[in-house]
Order: structure tokens, then sequence, then C-alpha cells
């Protein structure tokens, strides 16, 4: 590797630390403070039936940290395979599940392997079942053609390598497959100070 590949690999490093510690704190006290909306208050800011909020676990519902509510254009069908990218405490992935129902399957990859569990454990409360990878969204651990829909919320934004993360989820789309992302974007170039900043990149 040359110095700015070194440099690049270190900071990704850092920054995948700190995703980890920030979620991890909200999933553990999802009643702090934090920066950006969450739990409740926020599903329902984005747009999500307050009814699937009531049927689905307290802790998945109080840990939502998504920037929006990629359902609406997912148009879900019964017997798809879905991939939540990125699918923290499971909120999604449990609405995922209802939408393909019991000849359906989701899939969700975390960097965190504790909140692949946590997420894992709130969709088998449901009575539904997801499987769930740690991995990172730049290589996701799936075969190709392997999904009919790619679903994420938030997380597309965390990564360096935005171009690779687009390129891994066309690869394991099925052809005619669909992606349905909500995620926060930048109308500006970002400042090299900004971009050197893990804090800055997981807050």
């Amino acid at each position: 590797m040359d110095n700015a590949a070194d440099a690049q690999a270190s900071l990704e490093a850092v920054l995948k630390d700190e995703i980890i510690r920030m979620y991890e704190e909200v999933a553990d006290d999802p009643t702090a403070e934090f920066h950006f909306y969450h739990g409740r208050q926020a599903a329902e800011l984005f747009g999500y039936d307050p009814e699937l909020l009531d049927r689905a676990p307290a802790g998945a519902v109080d840990s939502f940290a998504g920037v929006g509510n990629p359902h609406q254009r997912a148009d879900l069908k019964p017997g798809e395979t879905v991939l939540d990218l990125g699918s923290g405490a499971g909120l999604d992935s449990i609405i995922a599940s209802w939408g393909v129902g019991a000849t359906g399957s989701v899939i969700g990859v975390d960097l965190n392997p504790t909140m692949c569990l946590k997420a894992q454990a709130h969709t088998a409360s449901t009575g539904t079942t997801m499987e769930c990878h740690e991995g990172r969204m730049e290589d996701l651990p799936l075969p190709d053609a392997s999904v009919d829909v790619v679903i994420s919320n938030g997380v597309i934004n965390l990564s360096f390598r935005k171009r690779r993360v687009v390129e891994e989820m066309f690869r394991v789309l099925k052809p005619g497959g669909r992606i349905s992302i909500t995620d926060i974007v930048s109308g500006k170039q970002l400042t090299q100070s900004i971009v050197n900043d893990p804090k800055l990149w997981a807050s």
C-alpha cells in the first residue's frame, strides 16, 4: 500500500469503531440525548405506520436511528428476498419480513455483531425470522444475483467508498431487482478536515 492508501485504511478502521460505539449507545440507552432523531418519534416523523410500530418489539422501535422510510417505495411482495443494508436493531428487517411473508426471507448485514444478535432476537419475537451477517457494505457476504430488493436507511453516507457500495448492491441484486434507500447527502463538497474526522462521519 502507498501512504494515501494506508492513511485511508487507518481512517476507515477508526470510523468503524466510532460507528459501532455510537449505535451501541443508542441501542443500550435509547432514552439518552443524541444529536439526531431516533426512536419512535423519528419513525413516525419519517412516515412509518403507527400500527406497525405498535406491533414491533419496543427495543427495535426505541433503537431506531434511520433517516427516512425505505418501505414507502420498496413495494415488497410475498416470497421475495430482501437485503437490509445496515440492519441495526432490526426495525426495518421486521417490517420487511411482514411484507414478504412466510415464503420470503430477510437478510441483514451490519458492521456490529452485537446489533446482528439484537436484530435477530427482535425479529424472532415477532414470530418471523431473519439471518444477519456481520460484514461491510463494500464487500457484501452474499452471492451474485441472490436478492430481489435492497433496502437501506441512513448508512451509505458512512462509507468512504460509496461507488463500491453501489456496485455491491447491484452485484447481489437479481435481474429486475429493486433498490429502495433513504440517506443523507451534502450539497457541498466536504472539506478535507471533515473527511479526515471520523467523529463527524459517525455523527
